[in-house]
């Protein structure tokens, strides 16, 4: 079986989850392709895959002083349609091209329709169905979002969910199933394959990584001045970018690195934006985690809620902090402990349980 994941660029958490499902489908024998476009590309690249493409970015997320700017991302991708048809044509001329059997999306949306017009199964793979806020609520904007989604979401043969299924799904606040629809939805569990025992558990340092977008990098600043005050602190600090803030005896900047979690594995806290697949890792590492909440990206504002509710880490509105406030929760992080959560993943084989749903598809076509 021929298996094409189409990958969002925008973030590393959908390449990195693509690839532990693809790496699992390669043990079973089959053969896995991968479309990808920017940071994601240069993420699956740098793993060593061989069957990898680039694709059209549908949607440029854009932001400003370290955050995610709704408005500057409608100007961005002005062009959404032209790139949708580009999209469609390029992924329908792998799958004639490579002999596809069926198509992964991850949070892309141009595949789901090459799948269609291919008559071949296509699943799509997302932790956010539903606009809101923390608490519910909701704007125009959102709601039209929401009814544009799920409609669209209908077109592909299954959607996964890579998460926990409730009560300790971190995105628990971001999706909703709609009534009649539960059979079209399946929480797998997440895809990470982790081998505890191959890692050095120490808590040495602060881990920070906020992801390689340039309007990011001011938070790593922030860090930088907090650094140079702390020498009591060592930080960690991973990004994708181009520059970030020079090292120093406490501040050790780090571009891409082959394995993050050996670096996760000897922190003692780490602060993150609040994407799914990075909170996961943390609760597995079982490190406390400080969340710098993007108050305009409400998918980051509800897994903060949720990780917060768990107990597993505490939050802070990035808009509004300061350099002396982020000091402070970086301490009150650090007294946290977060429960054991290794039991809860090895009860849920979310790969497998994503194989079976996606080979399911393919067998019944």
């Amino acid at each position: 079986m021929k298996i094409l994941f189409v990958v969002c660029g925008e973030g590393l958490g959908h390449s990195s989850r693509c690839l532990h499902l693809g790496h699992y489908f390669q043990q079973q024998g089959h053969t896995t392709h991968f479309a990808a476009y920017g940071k994601s590309f240069d993420f699956i690249a740098q793993h060593g895959c061989a069957n990898i493409h680039r694709t059209v970015r549908e949607v440029c997320l854009e932001g400003e002083n370290g955050f995610f700017s709704l408005k500057r991302t409608i100007w961005c991708s002005k062009w959404i349609v032209v790139n949708m048809i580009r999209s469609v044509l390029g992924i329908r001329h792998l799958i004639h091209t490579h002999g596809i059997d069926c198509v992964v999306c991850d949070t892309m949306f141009g595949g789901v329709i090459a799948a269609r017009l291919c008559k071949i199964p296509v699943v799509f793979i997302t932790n956010q169905n539903h606009f809101n806020g923390p608490g519910g609520t909701t704007n125009y904007m959102w709601k039209i979002l929401n009814f544009l989604l799920q409609r669209y979401l209908c077109l592909a043969n299954h959607v996964i969910i890579p998460d926990y299924p409730p009560p300790d799904a971190v995105s628990e606040y971001n999706i909703v199933i709609p009534a009649g629809e539960e059979r079209h939805y399946t929480y797998t569990g997440p895809f990470l394959d982790m081998h505890f025992e191959s890692y050095a558990f120490c808590q040495d340092c602060i881990f920070a990584s906020f992801g390689g977008e340039p309007y990011k990098l001011p938070m790593y600043q922030m860090l930088k001045s907090i650094a140079d005050k702390r020498k009591d602190l060592s930080f960690d600090v991973f990004y994708t970018g181009q520059v970030l803030p020079e090292s120093s005896d406490n501040f050790v900047s780090h571009g891409y690195v082959p394995n993050l979690y050996e670096h996760l594995a000897k922190a003692r806290i780490a602060i993150v934006h609040g994407g799914l697949t990075t909170l996961h890792e943390a609760l597995l590492f079982e490190k406390p985690v400080l969340i710098i909440m993007d108050p305009n990206h409400p998918e980051q504002q509800n897994n903060a809620k949720k990780i917060v509710d768990m107990k597993a880490g505490i939050s802070v509105d990035g808009r509004s902090v300061t350099k002396e406030v982020l000091d402070a929760k970086i301490s009150e992080t650090m007294t946290l402990i977060p429960k054991p959560f290794r039991m809860e993943h090895a009860a849920i084989n979310g790969r497998k349980n994503a194989y079976a749903v996606i080979t399911a598809l393919v067998s019944s076509r």
